[in-house]
């Protein structure tokens, strides 16, 4: 099987134990425009219950007092009206900025008009497919791992896991596209290497908190032992996963192995720290993108050009969580910081 590539932090077997020079390990932008002075923009966050969301939302926090700009945070808590609402009160705000934290930009193609409309620059994370620079949606760049290298890397860790009679059950979220598409690579790759997907579940992800229980008890029942892997295109859904399994008399380490394409929660480090019913989590560097978007959305404000940077994820393992200490969070052992604050003269 093909080998890949990762930001050094949270593999198996290698994590970086010091700050090297930034020439060398540094693969991000090294040059773009000066802060812009007095900023103050405005996170539309797609739910805040969301661990990805969350990380990223605390990035631009940091990122934003470096620089020296004003942050507001609207939850948009889960639903399209409350996204909806987030991004007119941001106009009301009269933002010189907005960052669009979590959610398709086809979903809110209506508001995101009035955005473009306003002349308010925009950038995103995770709003749709198409990542890095110019997305739809009026979008100036939309940050993000390559969510289709997230899909096969989870996929590939079960195939490696289980072997080739795994029987995986594959959740999802057709309210997203990019959920769609990384549900469909999830299931491309499982099958091409001679496994079965035995249940593609969509359920809504605002909604895990209700639904997990009872689907996880359904699909116990109806496909007993030969369900051995449940790959998810997020963390969230096993946030509610493990009393069930733990109500039906299943050890972590005897009923369905959990292996998530994204994001890389606190919640989910922990529960792959405990062996808490979740094996593997494919991590997105959620603070660093939070300082992506920050420097993005300085490059479109003052009418440079967009980095075209795209971040690298990191298979995250119980071993190479061992190695971390108490540090429940995919941050990586490079000075982006460092980069970014010389980039903007701070």
């Amino acid at each position: 099987m093909q080998k890949r590539t990762f930001m050094a932090g949270l593999l198996a077997t290698t994590m970086m134990t010091a700050v090297p020079a930034l020439a060398a390990d540094w693969d991000g932008p090294t040059t773009g425009p000066a802060a812009a002075d007095g900023k103050s923009i405005v996170v539309v966050a797609g739910d805040l219950k969301n661990g990805g969301i969350l990380g990223v939302t605390t990035g631009v926090e940091e990122a934003a007092e470096k620089i020296g700009w004003q942050v507001r945070v609207l939850d948009g808590a889960g639903s399209i009206q409350g996204r909806t609402a987030a991004i007119g009160q941001a106009l009301a705000l009269k933002a010189d900025g907005i960052i669009i934290n979590g959610f398709d930009a086809v979903e809110q193609q209506a508001a995101l008009e009035g955005v473009v409309a306003a002349n308010v620059p925009m950038v995103a994370w995770h709003s749709g497919p198409k990542i890095g620079c110019d997305a739809p949606g009026g979008i100036f760049a939309n940050v993000s791992t390559d969510a289709m290298t997230v899909s096969e890397v989870a996929a590939e860790w079960a195939i490696e896991d289980g072997g080739k009679d795994i029987g995986v059950v594959i959740f999802t979220d057709s309210t997203y596209q990019i959920a769609i598409d990384k549900a469909d690579r999830l299931k491309e790759t499982v099958e091409a290497a001679g496994g079965k997907v035995l249940e593609y579940v969509d359920t809504p992800i605002a909604d895990t908190s209700t639904r997990m229980g009872p689907l996880t008890t359904s699909l116990l029942q109806k496909y007993g032992e030969s369900w051995t892997h449940a790959l998810a295109i997020n963390d969230l859904y096993f946030d509610f996963m493990g009393p069930s399994l733990a109500a039906a008399g299943l050890a972590p380490d005897a009923g369905p192995q959990a292996g998530s394409a994204g994001d890389g929660s606190e919640a989910a480090f922990q529960r792959i720290r405990s062996n808490g019913y979740q094996a593997i989590t494919v991590a997105e560097p959620l603070n660093l993108q939070g300082w992506q978007l920050v420097d993005e959305l300085n490059r479109a404000i003052q009418g440079e050009a967009c980095s075209g940077y795209v971040t690298s994820p990191a298979l995250v393992t119980p071993e190479g969580l061992a190695k971390l200490g108490d540090s429940n969070a995919f941050d990586p052992d490079i000075p982006y910081r460092d980069a970014y604050a010389t980039i903007w003269g701070k």
